[in-house]
């Protein structure tokens, strides 16, 4: 059976280059301010949804994001990888979302799409490590959903029979079609890039990446090639409700993000002694680490 397979990605900033100047005064990710990359667990869950589409002939693989123009990066590197197109939720009013309004436009979007048969994302992203956009997007379209997956085993006969990590072990799950997974980063890695496809694809643009003059390199490539342009959709296209997007819909605030360094002089060597061990514990006590 064929197979219509959405993948949830997100280009984050890397936390690993928290600076001074990460948050904004509005206290929101100053992401101008920060190396953007591919989300590490969306990668694994786009390897998933292309094994998928391997085994599945006549299958297709959508990318959807959402962000400032510069994400549709995040969907030239699927299409360099084997997704089939992407698309692109970017607008103004979708600023500073926390996951109850990500996950309400990215539902609105996948409505827009028309429901597909498989939704598979991340178990979460590095720059909030929340784990709910997955889930809310379930929530939000009504379906059923299996969280921390590690493996798809088969998809038949409308039903899908995946390996999901839980607390001391595994665990097999069975469940009908239409679903959305999430998958965990130590599921298989995801492929590398394939010369030919981005060959294909390097000159791939969303609408808004292009100059404002109107004065496009390659104009001509884009006539002839439709699939070099990227669909991009503001709150509107999805019919999405601006109360419940950006900051207006997002009932959650970050107040500070901070790079916590542990230094040298802040450690201290212990012994196996029983008094060291004592004076340890009755220091964490003290200052209520424990107990």
């Amino acid at each position: 059976m064929s197979l219509k397979i959405v993948v949830l990605a997100k280009q984050v900033p890397d936390t690993r280059n928290v600076g001074k100047d990460a948050m904004t005064p509005e206290g929101t990710v100053n992401r101008a301010a920060l190396p953007a990359i591919f989300n590490p667990e969306d990668l694994n869950a786009l390897e998933q949804a292309l094994r998928l589409k391997d085994e599945h002939p006549g299958s297709s693989v959508s990318i959807l994001t959402m962000g400032p123009p510069r994400a549709t990066d995040v969907i030239r590197e699927g299409l360099f990888r084997g997704a089939d197109n992407g698309y692109l939720l970017t607008d103004r009013a979708f600023a500073g979302a926390d996951t109850l309004a990500t996950s309400y436009a990215l539902s609105m979007a996948i409505r827009k799409m028309g429901m597909p048969d498989i939704i598979i994302g991340g178990r979460q992203a590095i720059d909030g490590d929340t784990a709910q956009v997955g889930p809310q997007v379930a929530q939000k379209l009504d379906l059923n959903q299996v969280t921390y997956v590690t493996a798809i085993e088969s998809v038949k006969d409308g039903k899908i029979t995946l390996v999901r990590s839980i607390d001391g072990g595994i665990e097999r799950v069975e469940a009908p079609l239409p679903i959305l997974l999430t998958v965990n980063g130590n599921a298989a890695p995801c492929r590398p890039r394939n010369a030919k496809l981005v060959m294909k694809y390097k000159r791939a643009t969303a609408p808004m990446e292009r100059p404002a003059d109107g004065q496009m390199p390659y104009a001509e490539e884009y006539e002839k090639k439709p699939y070099l342009t990227v669909t991009q959709w503001s709150v509107a296209d999805v019919d999405g409700d601006l109360a419940q997007c950006g900051l207006a819909g997002s009932p959650t605030k970050v107040k500070a993000v901070q790079n916590i360094v542990f230094k040298a002089k802040e450690s201290k060597r212990l012994t196996g002694s029983e008094a060291d061990i004592e004076g340890l514990v009755k220091e964490l006590l003290e200052s209520h680490t424990i107990g």
